[in-house]
């Protein structure tokens, strides 16, 4: 009698089993995935998303691509006017900070190479562009981040709260299976450091920003980038004053696409199709900030 029903509880279990499908999930889990959720990160074109600004040989709009990041540069400012690069997990690794901060002989010659002493006392921070953090795979990605081309004078409290808090949340995100293309750049003369306001820095070399912006598109990891910016893809951007009296929030300061390009003349996520463009680019997000 125990065998009989040791077996009849062995075939209910087998039965059982047999019956079940790969939609019995957990509470609370998604029935159905997306061919993107277990995609490879990669790492991909910089400028994916558009050049903004039409960079090319201008003096006052230099296009310099590098494999850790694309900008175009304005030698009269010293600065920027905006960087450009691809985030995914596929960047990031071990690599410690190298904090060699140095000049880009890779400018043309004509330019004015700025110096890293050339901040030496100014009261402003050397504030990257692309984040260190963002580029840690190798020690020759991380350097890459240390060239003075991808600097800007921030105030203090500018860069080491408020940007640093926005550069840590883009990272959160992209451990949750996601990419990002950011776009960073600033406009304006002027701002307040720790010594007070200034314009510029090093005689004149070097203009000091006076508003520092940024545009994140995220997407789930996957390929063919800009044709999968759909009209509810998440789309962040920030325009902070370059001050030091500034929220460490850094979600108080979001904008509209839109409105950056106001100010500065550019045409950010050019790639992206123009009545999704229209769309994202008038949005204020609403997403979490952490």
């Amino acid at each position: 009698m125990k065998n009989l029903y040791r077996s009849l509880l062995m075939a209910f279990t087998l039965g059982f089993a047999a019956s079940c499908s790969v939609e019995d999930v957990e509470p609370n889990q998604p029935l159905s995935h997306t061919s993107t959720d277990s995609a490879t990160a990669t790492q991909d074109s910089h400028l994916t998303m558009g050049n903004p600004s039409g960079a090319n040989t201008s003096y006052s709009n230099y296009l310099l691509s590098k494999p850790q990041y694309a900008m175009s540069y304005n030698s009269y400012r010293g600065t920027p006017n905006w960087v450009s690069w691809h985030l995914s997990s596929a960047w990031v690794g071990s690599a410690p900070r190298q904090d060699d901060f140095r000049a880009d002989t890779s400018l043309p010659s004509a330019f004015y190479r700025v110096q890293s002493t050339d901040y030496t006392g100014s009261g402003f921070d050397r504030g990257h562009n692309c984040p260190s953090a963002d580029r840690t795979l190798t020690t020759t990605d991380n350097s890459a981040t240390f060239l003075m081309s991808n600097i800007i004078p921030q105030a203090g409290p500018n860069n080491q709260q408020t940007w640093a808090n926005l550069e840590n949340y883009c990272r959160t995100l992209i451990s949750a299976g996601n990419e990002l293309y950011i776009i960073m750049g600033s406009y304006g003369k002027g701002g307040t450091g720790s010594n007070g306001y200034a314009e510029t820095l090093a005689a004149g070399k070097i203009t000091v920003p006076n508003r520092i912006w940024k545009v994140i598109v995220v997407l789930p990891n996957g390929s063919g980038d800009a044709s999968r910016v759909t009209s509810s893809t998440r789309v962040i951007a920030v325009n902070t004053p370059n001050t030091t009296s500034i929220s460490s929030t850094w979600g108080t300061y979001r904008t509209t696409v839109d409105a950056i390009e106001a100010a500065t003349g550019y045409d950010l996520l050019s790639n992206v199709s123009a009545s999704v463009q229209s769309t994202i680019e008038a949005r204020v997000d609403s997403g979490p900030t952490q």
